[in-house]
């Protein structure tokens, strides 16, 4: 489990198919990979995965066909910069909310405006996913909680502070971008008990 504060960014520094999947190598050193375990799961970019390898100041993930079709990965170039969570510990403070790292889609960025010192940022979620979004309910966007302020269809808005968008991946995002979303597992939970 997550809390979808961003610690710090890496860089992907290596791309290696394997298989028909990936292995992914990632610049941490904010992190402090030695002291990063093999087995650990780490958010990368709001994806729960597991460190199977530390090569100096890089983690390596071992990233499934599974993760590649939900999430934007697949898709990263070397020097991309991606977003990283540790897991929470049980004695952590919960900053934002529970996140699990399991990406449910993909939203795009439809715009970015200024508000007063912040972004306003207008997103398009999946159809199939737009139910569980709710205003003042959290979304997690490529690993980052934030609250939902209006929702319009599959359309929703959030609003980003000044230092959100300093210390993540953010400041690189355009309209048009592709975001991992994973909605708030409280309404997916809630939908499946209604339907028993």
């Amino acid at each position: 489990m997550f809390t979808g504060i961003v610690q710090c960014t890496g860089t992907l520094v290596r791309s290696e198919p394997r298989g028909g999947d990936l292995r992914l190598f990632v610049d941490a050193p904010a992190l402090d990979p030695s002291d990063v375990m093999i087995g650990e799961s780490i958010a990368v970019s709001g994806c729960c995965l597991t460190v199977i390898a530390r090569e100096g100041i890089s983690l390596g993930f071992d990233v499934s066909n599974e993760t590649l079709s939900l999430t934007t990965l697949g898709a990263l170039r070397i020097g991309d910069a991606v977003n990283l969570e540790r897991a929470m510990r049980l004695s952590d403070r919960l900053g934002g909310h529970l996140v699990s790292g399991h990406v449910d889609g993909i939203a795009r960025i439809v715009s970015i405006e200024p508000d007063a010192r912040s972004q306003r940022w207008w997103l398009e979620a999946p159809q199939e996913l737009a139910r569980y979004i709710a205003a003042k309910g959290s979304v997690c966007l490529d690993g980052v909680s934030l609250t939902v302020n209006e929702v319009d269809g599959a359309r929703f808005s959030v609003n980003l502070i000044p230092h959100t968008v300093e210390v993540t991946t953010f400041a690189q995002r355009k309209p048009g971008d592709a975001l991992n979303l994973e909605v708030d597992m409280m309404a997916r939970y809630a939908e499946r008990l209604l339907q028993v």
